[in-house]
């Protein structure tokens, strides 16, 4: 597959009376994000609010981000199977609102929500402090269940995106920038001489609102199956999940995801990128066992050499991530994990809950566990009724003044575990 990605740099957000981009600044109009939001009558009211970076706002809580984006040309349209129809994305040509995002908030769906501080020393922990937010605040309907608050939550950010996005289809792109992977055999012939890697892509499953979409199919419904990485700039996985905030994968992540984009960097230089095994992360051993199987088959049916693989979450996943590891590793592959860790305040604690012999070579995405002073804020989109009870929280967490004492993980992708972030850990 070939994708052309044009990326139309957004330098402003503001108000206006159509929603358009003009002279790098992108124009929303309020009410109709609000109507579009309000298309779903399991949400009773929605405010649309800009946060810029530098600004004194907190944004909390923080339920998902989306980069606008827009189908130009090819199949399909933007995150098919959810509200699109289901094709196969990934190629054509697609255009990117770079820098501008659409962040849904709202009262808690689950405890593990974070937060967004656009200025402060909270901010240097989190992508989204440096870009232009379009917040979506929506007040689900009294007394709904939690799956379906998050759902409509849910396809309201995306809805929104897929709106705003439309407004980039016309514009002349900054920058346009050509990712393409061709089928197996092709691949393989077009570079003998490099080592063919791979990177297993491992999504967030285990339920209990911690979930992810792939062509609108829940996550954990699916076996191991192999991409093209072009399809996921086109949004054919999507976020559903109230993980971990500082390891949450957001919608934007998978649009953005850094190991691709590496991987498709160094691709013809010193490495044969030849796609994606996506697999899930599941709760019973017999649903990790099959799945970690099936990674270690596509590894060796492709003849991959190395891979690379990333969790969502931790805890229960460091197992899937360890047997995949194994047989990966098995399979004939040189594998490097990418995960963050959680030893504990002091760092004296393991770092994951589980290992394996295998696992010797691991990039860190720094340690969650780390306590973090984060001062009040002029402005809170949302509210901060809920800190106290959201992973990385405590009892005493929110001050009377609107400060926050609270372990890394409050941040909204502060250790993420794909490596979209700024800290790591090294051996000495």
């Amino acid at each position: 597959m070939r994708l052309e990605l044009g990326k139309i740099f957004i330098k402003d957000v503001q108000f206006g009376e159509s929603t358009k981009v003009e002279n790098g600044t992108l124009y929303v109009n309020k009410q109709e994000l609000i109507d579009i939001a309000m298309e779903d009558d399991r949400i009773i009211n929605a405010t649309i609010e800009l946060a810029r970076s530098g600004e004194s706002v907190r944004i909390a809580p923080v339920k998902d981000v989306i980069e606008p984006r827009v189908k130009v040309e090819g199949e399909g349209n933007i995150f098919p199977g959810v509200i699109s129809k289901v094709k196969t994305v990934g190629s054509g040509r697609t255009h990117a609102l770079v820098g501008a995002n659409i962040v849904t908030a709202g009262k808690i769906v689950g405890f593990q929500e974070g937060i967004i501080d656009m200025s402060g020393p909270g901010a240097e922990y989190t992508p989204f402090s440096k870009t232009y937010n379009v917040c979506v605040v929506v007040e689900p309907k009294e007394g709904i269940e939690t799956h379906a608050y998050e759902e409509a939550a849910r396809l309201a950010g995306l809805k929104i995106g897929a709106y705003v996005g439309n407004a980039g289809k016309d514009v002349e792109p900054d920058e346009v920038v050509v990712y393409e992977t061709k089928p197996l055999l092709e691949q393989v012939a077009q570079y003998p001489n490099l080592p063919k890697v791979g990177y297993i892509h491992m999504l967030q499953s285990q339920g209990l609102l911690h979930d992810t979409y792939y062509y609108g199919v829940d996550a954990k419904e699916i076996v191991p199956t192999f991409m093209y990485p072009t399809e996921i700039m086109d949004g054919a996985i999507v976020s559903g999940n109230c993980v971990a905030p500082c390891d949450k994968v957001t919608t934007f992540h998978h649009l953005n995801n850094p190991v691709i984009e590496d991987l498709y960097k160094r691709h013809g230089k010193d490495l044969n990128f030849i796609g994606v095994i996506l697999t899930n992360e599941n709760v019973f051993l017999a649903d990790k066992e099959r799945s970690s199987d099936m990674v270690g088959k596509f590894v060796e049916f492709l003849g991959l050499d190395g891979v690379l693989i990333t969790e969502e979450g931790y805890g229960n996943p460091d197992t899937d991530l360890m047997m995949n590891c194994k047989k990966a590793t098995k399979a004939g592959a040189k594998v490097v994990l990418i995960t963050d860790e959680f030893p504990g305040r002091d760092g004296k604690s393991q770092s994951l809950a589980d290992a394996t012999h295998e696992a010797s070579a691991l990039v860190s995405c720094g340690n969650g566990n780390i306590i973090v002073e984060l001062p009040p804020m002029k402005k809170v989109i949302g509210t901060l009724d809920y800190v106290e009870t959201m992973i990385g929280g405590y009892e005493g967490s929110l001050r009377p003044d609107g400060s926050i004492e609270a372990e890394i993980q409050i941040i909204i992708a502060s250790t993420i575990a794909n490596g979209y972030n700024k800290l790591t850990a090294r051996n000495y």
